[in-house]
């Protein structure tokens, strides 16, 4: 009995840190290219574990489209000078980052100009 459960216990310590590092995975975007969508901002979540930005835009084509911006955790934006009241809807936006693998209208962030102004570049 003792065996079944130090086996299991070592198992569960071990896939901890897989898990871990799944959340944190890029893999749901394309790493490899990055995209600048330029629109009015629509809402700001300040909130963990990742901080989500969404805005509209025309596409190429003069359509509207929403799209949803992914960040880095609230506490790491903090330390770069950043706080829950740092933008507000209806304030000018560029977001640029790496577009989703799916082709949706999502980006994971890796940098904002907020009115013209970029931000810290420490957002990743």
């Amino acid at each position: 009995m003792k065996r079944i459960f130090l086996f299991a216990a070592i198992i569960g310590l071990l896939s901890v840190p897989a898990v871990t590092l799944a959340h944190h995975s890029a893999a749901a975007y394309e790493t490899a290219k990055q995209i600048t969508v330029t629109g009015t901002l629509t809402e700001f979540h300040f909130v963990n574990p990742h901080v989500l930005i969404y805005i509209t835009a025309k596409d190429d084509d003069g359509a509207t489209r929403k799209w949803q911006g992914e960040m880095t955790s609230p506490n790491r934006l903090v330390r770069a000078g950043w706080n829950k009241d740092i933008m507000k809807p209806g304030d000018p936006i560029s977001l640029t980052g790496y577009p989703a693998k799916d082709g949706g209208n999502s980006i994971r962030i890796t940098k904002v100009v907020l009115k013209g102004q970029p931000l810290s570049s420490d957002i990743e």
